[in-house]
């Protein structure tokens, strides 16, 4: 009886193929890596081509490497020696670069610098030609922000409260000097005033050490903590003082920065592992996204959302042309600033405002029930009723600057006997006549915003 053998498809690693297929032939017709590159290939690369040189020894083509990078992010795989690897042993990478071999040097020059100058414009051809196709709308779009940590060391940092005070420190240790050199001063030799220091800078607090060593030198009686102070000031104060310029620079109109990432501002990140609202160097990214793509992007150091809309929507702008006709965001925005931003771009806000969630419930109705906003306005008398039916009467207004220079118009109402009232003391926490406070343009753009 003869033993059946198992049977095996053939072997040959020699084998050689009358026609050897094509790298083509190996991809699936369905295969992502086709999408990566149909849509690159529809791609306007000219910006990215003015990032190389006329003169010098050639270079892989930048189509070839943007499909390369963009296909290996696809994939998760953002080493650049993982991808110079790729494009000799995967079939989808040496199809895409056309059994070109980039080296990791290559691949990460590309990334770094060529494509550094070029990625917004590619990222928008992207965005126009996703928007042709019909997968998203640039007409209506949802904006967030996120805080993203910074790879930056987060135990070195510069804050500007902290330069404010050693500056305040300077100027009382000059001033206390300065007044010990007036007090033995003789009469032929009488010291001045001191400086005004109400903006100390380099050259003030270097004039005013020049001119307190010139007149206390060869005195024999000073104090000898005055003299050690004047010392110890001659020798740091000149240099802290050009330190504490120089990270006023990088600051502006930043609270802090991390000495390893200037650019990085330390805020509160929502990860907060450790429960204690530890701050972190890190950057609040603003993202406007339709149908869950993403259609614009901006980058700030400012922690809070509300301050970021004028640039983030400068930025779109400038990216399409034109303004979106509709955007939502959440009460982060709701600022009057905003609300005015995007009337004058006629840009229809579904955007909430910081009350706004709490003041649907009856609960914050009852708790609040004697609040500015639910006082019944005159508009023939220009006055406010309170709860008692007495007339508060316009007593003024001022105008006064948020933080980024928008001016707010204030109206100033005031009632003139609150003293017998019996509501005092429960209608407000004021010891003189209630007075209120109304932003009449915040108050019409917050019912436009309700309306939506």
């Amino acid at each position: 009886m003869a033993i059946r053998q198992p049977v095996f498809k053939p072997y040959n690693q020699q084998q050689i193929l009358a026609i050897p297929p094509t790298l083509d032939e190996l991809i699936p017709q369905t295969h992502p890596v086709r999408v990566v590159n149909e849509v690159i290939n529809k791609l306007n690369i000219e910006p990215l081509l003015k990032a190389y040189h006329i003169k010098g020894s050639s270079s892989y083509h930048p189509q070839l490497l943007l499909k390369v990078l963009i296909y290996g992010y696809v994939t998760n795989t953002y080493s650049s020696r993982k991808l110079a690897a790729a494009c000799k042993e995967s079939v989808y990478f040496m199809w895409l670069s056309s059994m070109g071999y980039p080296d990791h040097n290559t691949i990460n020059r590309f990334r770094g610098v060529r494509l550094k100058d070029a990625l917004r414009s590619v990222f928008e051809e992207v965005v126009k030609l996703l928007a042709e196709e019909g997968l998203l709308s640039i007409e209506e779009v949802n904006t967030d922000g996120t805080k993203i940590e910074a790879n930056a060391n987060k135990y070195t940092f510069v804050w500007k409260k902290s330069i404010q005070t050693n500056k305040e420190k300077m100027k009382k240790q000059l001033t206390e000097i300065w007044q010990y050199a007036q007090q033995i001063a003789s009469d032929e030799d009488k010291m001045p005033e001191p400086p005004d220091f109400t903006e100390i800078d380099s050259e003030k607090v270097k004039a005013t050490i020049e001119q307190l060593n010139e007149k206390l030198a060869g005195k024999e009686s000073i104090d000898k903590k005055i003299k050690d102070k004047l010392k110890y000031v001659t020798k740091k104060y000149p240099e802290s003082i050009a330190k504490y310029e120089q990270q006023e620079t990088i600051l502006k109109d930043r609270n802090s920065y991390s000495k390893t990432d200037t650019d990085a501002t330390f805020m509160r990140m929502k990860e907060d592992h450790m429960k204690n609202g530890q701050l972190k160097p890190g950057y609040n990214v603003q993202i406007s996204t339709s149908n869950q793509f993403i259609v614009n992007y901006t980058i700030h150091p400012n922690p809070t959302d509300t301050t970021t809309l004028t640039l983030h929507l400068a930025q779109y702008m400038a990216s399409f042309g034109k303004a979106p006709k509709g955007l939502t965001a959440d009460a982060g925005y709701g600022s009057e600033e905003n609300y005015t931003l995007l009337e004058k771009e006629k840009v229809t806000a579904f955007e909430k405002y910081g009350m706004f969630d709490k003041q649907q419930h009856e609960n914050h109705n009852r708790k609040f029930p004697f609040a500015a906003d639910k006082l019944f306005y005159n508009q023939e008398r220009d006055c406010y009723i309170c709860p008692m039916g007495q007339q508060m009467h316009f007593i003024g207004n001022y105008t006064r600057k948020t933080s980024t220079g928008f001016e707010q118009n204030i109206k100033r109402y005031q009632a003139k006997n609150c003293a017998n009232c019996p509501l005092n003391g429960a209608c407000h926490k004021s010891k003189n006549n209630r007075g209120i406070e109304v932003n009449e343009n915040l108050k019409r753009l917050k019912q436009q915003a309700y309306e939506l």
